[in-house]
């Protein structure tokens, strides 16, 4: 039985969401109150550096020119924005909140880290509202896999849009 291209993606990203979900927490994180204390740990600008769509159409925007800007607690949680070019060349913004999840630390400075964020997608509209689900009003439910790497104030992440793509972005923290 042969699986569609789509199948193999929704499963990869299944995948990654379980190993998000089963992966050790960190000592600070097994210390953490909740609710998340309201205090900034540090701020992260970002860019995207490369698209691609995974069936890419003819009509599809390759070059998003993004830049969002994440706020960090000391717990991991994480609230930010971000606007770009969807697909389909609309601009668009995504509002967000999400949690990182530290897996490995090679040596000091450097974080190798997952990220799951979720939040309201807005900006698909006209012809291409229904290229996402649950869009209503142009507005719809999204989360957002990543795997990344911290070097001291340099970050960079892999974020898996759904079954369409996949987008590197890079960024700064301050």
């Amino acid at each position: 039985m042969q699986v569609s291209r789509k199948n193999k993606h929704r499963r990869s990203i299944a995948g990654f969401v379980l190993v998000l979900l089963a992966s050790p927490a960190s000592q600070a994180d097994q210390h953490s109150a909740w609710p998340p204390a309201f205090e900034i740990d540090h701020v992260l600008l970002q860019t995207s550096l490369y698209t691609r769509h995974f069936d890419p159409e003819p009509e599809h925007n390759d070059r998003q020119d993004l830049i969002s800007l994440e706020l960090h607690n000391p717990q991991r949680w994480l609230v930010g924005g971000a606007r770009f070019l969807n697909s389909f060349d609309q601009e668009a913004l995504y509002l967000y909140a999400g949690r990182e999840f530290p897996f490995w630390e090679p040596r000091e400075n450097v974080t190798v880290r997952a990220k799951l964020t979720a939040g309201l997608l807005h900006g698909y509209r006209g012809e291409y509202q229904d290229n996402i689900p649950f869009n209503r009003y142009g507005t719809a439910p999204a989360a957002l896999p990543s795997v990344g790497l911290q070097w001291g104030r340099f970050e960079t992440d892999l974020i898996v849009f759904g079954a369409a793509g996949a987008m590197i972005i890079g960024g700064i923290r301050f």
